[in-house]
């Protein structure tokens, strides 16, 4: 019986991980959304068994041409179901739960940075997602190319972290 009690008790830890997964939009003009990039959190913290099922994306709280010239108002946003499963999964890692946490304190840092933080070319949704990608250890460069091209900058990356074991999207 305490066999059984400490088998239990060693496969319910292995089991609580969180995963966090890279996602690119390519965007539709026809329904107002536009390329973009953002991260998914699923799974179990290993410290308190606690579900997170969570995804955060950077971008401009308002989307006008006013983005075309410099820093404007930002938000941390959040994807419904139904457009997640229209996204592209670039690939998956897993986190600790101190790694997890220091996901969280980051997303709270770009949500709550005073005055206009969102710009086009030097803090947009790459840029948070890359951020992201530095707490998972991964390697990121920000080519002057792809700044505005989510999945072509996530296939990037994907090239520059072969451990990932990942094949870039088409």
């Amino acid at each position: 019986m305490l066999l059984a009690l400490v088998a239990l008790a060693c496969s319910a830890g292995a089991a609580a991980e969180v995963r966090m997964s890279f996602h690119s939009f390519n965007g539709s003009v026809l329904f107002g959304r536009y390329p973009h990039a953002f991260i998914v959190l699923e799974g179990t913290l290993e410290e308190t068994g606690a579900p997170v099922q969570e995804n955060y994306g950077f971008t401009a709280k308002t989307i006008s041409t006013r983005i075309l010239s410099g820093p404007v108002e930002h938000a941390i946003m959040t994807e419904e179901e139904k457009y997640l499963r229209k996204t592209n999964r670039h690939f998956t890692v897993t986190l600790t739960d101190a790694q997890y946490w220091r996901v969280r304190a980051e997303v709270a840092k770009w949500r709550d940075a005073p005055g206009k933080y969102y710009d086009l070319d030097r803090r947009n949704c790459i840029h948070f997602v890359g951020a992201m990608a530095r707490i998972a250890g991964l390697k990121v460069e920000y080519p002057k190319d792809m700044l505005r091209r989510p999945k072509k900058w996530l296939n990037h990356v994907t090239r520059l972290n072969p451990q990932l074991g990942a094949r870039p999207i088409d």
